[in-house]
């Protein structure tokens, strides 16, 4: 199966008539409808929306599955990005701080489980219909052709805990190809955040080293971390939110963000003009951008600022030759959480940004 990038030209078409949008009122999340059994995507009704005032949350199942997930409504806006150099533990590339402009999206309310990383990994989707005698439709036949990983050497939860945990150790590519195949599946349009997009939506308005202010004592409210996780990640959902709903963003595992990572990236802009949609497109395969902190820092690297750069030293016990595009063994305590755009971007700008799934020439040898 091809690994390029695909023109969504059958599942795509449908996200320029319709996206899915959530609503925020004060601190209360409102609650998602039901997915339309007669929608052949299944997509929530309060899913669709042509502008920010309409957005409400949603939750989406997946086809031929129970299983499904909850996204959240991210408003537009304004927001000063990265942290100020009295920050108690702030790093050099975290600044200089300067002016984002924000789009709307949705996030994901929860990091990505392995119950619904696996549905596209080991194939559980194509399993499931073909134990049910059905036959492949467009739909299935667009999303059947997204290329999926090969078997991973060991289990990758480590022992650590499979049903509502957080999948891991997946490369960043894995986690873009993910969003590609949720893409055909659904019908809208999904993709790994950008750094910006992410440290927004962890924020939630805030301007404090942690979207619940600046004293770390409180992290373990919040978040799954070194001195509160017995060494181990924990099921999604069971710390507090930050003020837009969104759990976890704070510890239990990083999460990619779409970028190239550059430590001195925020150093070309202009900290008096907002900029929009700062990214840095990915050109190689070290280091990309994650962010948030996992069960394994301590709590001055889940704040909202850090930034968290990969290595080859993610995959040094992968035995392999070559290595896995597809598995970092050593970064069990990686992994990601979701975000789609109110507006959908043309096929052009996802190839020009390099916003699909890129394979780095490092793994086409």
């Amino acid at each position: 199966m091809s690994t390029s990038h695909p023109t969504h030209c059958g599942a795509l078409s449908w996200l320029q008539k319709g996206i899915f949008c959530l609503v925020i009122l004060g601190s209360s999340i409102a609650t998602a409808a039901e997915p339309d059994l007669k929608d052949p995507f299944l997509r929530d009704p309060d899913s669709i929306a042509t502008k920010e005032s309409e957005m409400k949350p949603y939750k989406q199942r997946l086809r031929h599955t129970e299983i499904d997930f909850h996204m959240l409504p991210i408003p537009g806006g304004e927001y000063i990005m990265g942290s100020p150099k009295d920050e108690e533990d702030r790093e050099d590339d975290e600044g200089p701080q300067h002016k984002v402009k924000i789009d709307p999206f949705w996030m994901g309310k929860y990091e990505i489980t392995w119950d619904e990383y696996d549905t596209w990994r080991l194939n559980l989707d194509i399993q499931r219909r073909d134990l049910s005698g059905l036959t492949a439709d467009d739909v299935d036949k667009n999303s059947d052709g997204v290329t999926r990983p090969t078997k991973e050497y060991t289990d990758m939860t480590f022992g650590m805990g499979h049903d509502g945990f957080p999948a891991i150790c997946m490369t960043q590519l894995a986690a873009k190809m993910y969003c590609e195949w949720l893409s055909e599946k659904t019908g809208q349009y999904y993709r790994l955040p950008t750094e910006a997009e992410w440290e927004y939506a962890c924020r939630a308005g805030s301007k404090t080293a942690y979207s619940f202010g600046d004293d770390p004592d409180k992290i373990g409210d919040y978040a799954w971390y070194y001195e509160n996780s017995e060494e181990t990640y924990h099921k999604i959902g069971l710390k507090k939110p930050n003020a837009w709903g969104l759990h976890d963003m704070h510890g239990n595992v990083s999460e990619w963000c779409l970028d190239q990572y550059h430590a001195d990236f925020y150093k070309q802009f202009n900290p008096m003009v907002a900029a929009i949609f700062p990214y840095a497109p990915p050109t190689e395969l070290y280091p990309r951008s994650a962010r948030g902190g996992s069960w394994f820092d301590d709590p001055e690297y889940l704040r909202s600022a850090k930034r968290v750069s990969s290595s080859e030293d993610w995959k040094i016990q992968d035995p392999q030759l070559p290595q896995s595009m597809w598995y970092h063994t050593d970064a069990d305590f990686v992994g990601f959480r979701i975000i789609r755009p109110l507006t959908v971007p043309k096929d052009e700008d996802i190839q020009r940004l390099i916003m699909y799934p890129d394979i780095p020439d490092e793994l086409r040898k």
